[in-house]
């Protein structure tokens, strides 16, 4: 299979405010603008990263799954959390679902959420220490 995009897709009530929180705190820009769909594209990376915003009562969705997501997390991978954290969290007072801090597994992270309550991991790796460091396939730490 030779694929040429691959980007989560967050089912809503909230189309138009989901779009703008994460336009607004996480640098996306629009890419394409529906009252049922957004899609949101994030161009300031070396890479191209993508997020699109649908009415979860449209249509195109099967009937059995016209329903907001659930159980959901989106990891942002950033150089600086704790710059992050002050920005996020202190400025912006985006909401605190977990308390930064650093982790065995070799994160140093804290979590905000969504307006759909969907949680917003936001992780800078970091070193692991004992025996975590032997279950990496690779050293991505560096």
């Amino acid at each position: 299979m030779k694929v040429s995009s691959f980007y989560p897709v967050i089912l809503t009530e909230q189309v138009v405010t989901t779009a703008a929180f994460y336009m607004e705190h996480f640098g996306f820009e629009k890419m394409f603008e529906a009252d049922w769909y957004v899609s949101l594209k994030m161009s300031s990376n070396d890479i191209p990263f993508e997020l699109a915003i649908l009415d979860a009562a449209h249509p195109t969705i099967p009937d059995a799954y016209r329903t907001k997501v659930k159980g959901l997390i989106l990891n942002f991978e950033v150089d600086d959390v704790d710059a992050e954290y002050e920005r996020l969290i202190r400025g912006a007072k985006l909401p605190l679902e977990l308390e930064i801090r650093s982790e065995d597994f070799g994160q140093r992270h804290f979590i905000t959420s969504d307006p759909n309550g969907i949680l917003i991991d936001v992780i800078t790796v970091i070193p692991p220490t004992g025996d975590f460091n032997s279950q990496y396939v690779e050293e991505i730490w560096k």
